[in-house]
């Protein structure tokens, strides 16, 4: 059954309300990248407003989830491994980020009901379709998962890269040091784009295209790109 025009206002709403918690975070958040780690953000425009929307970012450091998404105007989900919901304390900090479960490495009916029923009411989530946080700074190929979730939401996949977060906060270092920190947004892929390509082949794509723009920043900061032979 057709949904009601007021139901469909009602979701886009909810997509662009921010509550105050969230915002005041978000704000020292910025406020700590643009200072301690002389941040920029390139792209803005590529990411819609309103609607169902799928980040889908490189993975390189416990940083990730709030760089990829600390300058967009509207409240973000994350999908975050199951483990990092363990601890009840930590747990109850995460989800006030609207970050869910999801179990790595292996089919996840309910994160992806969860994940389909956010985008339905016009929530933006980020995901990290690499699977794990890089062990050299390099994106690694990207798993279909994602490409799955946006063609059945029907929503806009939108690449973005995070390069200098890897110099920062390594997986082998216990704590964040400093580093200049860099965030790219590429065009978005439309849903009839990723339909028409299949499944693997868009997760080519999105890996070819999240690498493009990383190597970008690469540029920006000074640093040589990476050459890939996958």
């Amino acid at each position: 059954m057709a949904a009601h025009p007021e139901d469909a206002c009602e979701r886009q709403a909810r997509s662009v309300h921010m509550r105050w918690s969230y915002r005041l975070c978000r704000a020292i958040v910025r406020a700590a990248y643009v200072l301690w780690a002389c941040g920029r953000v390139y792209g803005t425009d590529h990411v819609p407003r309103t609607g169902g929307v799928v980040l889908a970012c490189n993975h390189q450091s416990f940083l990730d989830p709030m760089l990829a998404t600390l300058a967009l105007p509207r409240e973000c989900s994350y999908m975050a491994r199951d483990t990092l919901f363990r601890n009840p304390v930590f747990r109850r900090v995460i989800e006030l980020f609207n970050a869910f479960p999801v179990r790595r490495g292996e089919s996840d009916v309910a994160a992806m009901r969860a994940s389909l029923q956010r985008l339905a009411d016009g929530a933006l989530i980020t995901a990290f379709p690499e699977g794990t946080r890089t062990a050299d700074g390099r994106v690694r190929p990207c798993r279909p998962g994602v490409v799955v979730l946006a063609r059945k939401a029907k929503v806009p996949l939108v690449p973005v890269a995070i390069e200098g977060a890897f110099e920062a906060w390594p997986r082998h270092r216990r704590f964040p040091g400093r580093a200049n920190i860099l965030v790219e947004y590429g065009r978005p892929l439309s849903p009839r784009e990723l339909a028409a390509a299949g499944r693997d082949e868009s997760a080519k794509r999105l890996t070819a295209e999240i690498r493009t723009i990383h190597n970008r920043l690469r540029r920006r900061a000074g640093k040589p790109p990476f050459i890939y032979g996958d």
